[in-house]
């Protein structure tokens, strides 16, 4: 699974384990040395105004399960 980080923001979440719509990719971290993607942030709930950030879903990549055209999705509990 590789991908450019800006195609990732067009993409809407989707957990496996129970169908849950988390959102859309809000950001991506990534380890400069190597230049691999190793978390895509998705926002939380209770922002107000969109600003705040504590309850931001921090999927790690070794979670996600597959990427589509639309979608991504992801395993986590």
């Amino acid at each position: 699974m590789v991908g450019r980080a800006l195609t990732f923001k067009q993409k809407e979440v989707i957990n496996m384990v129970d169908g849950k719509r988390l959102g859309y990719v809000q950001d991506v971290e990534a380890n400069f040395e190597t230049g691999e993607i190793t978390a895509i942030i998705v926002p939380g709930g209770s922002k107000i105004f969109g600003i705040g950030g504590k309850n931001d879903i921090i999927i790690p990549w070794n979670k996600i399960r597959r990427i589509g055209d639309d979608i991504i999705l992801v395993e986590i509990p």
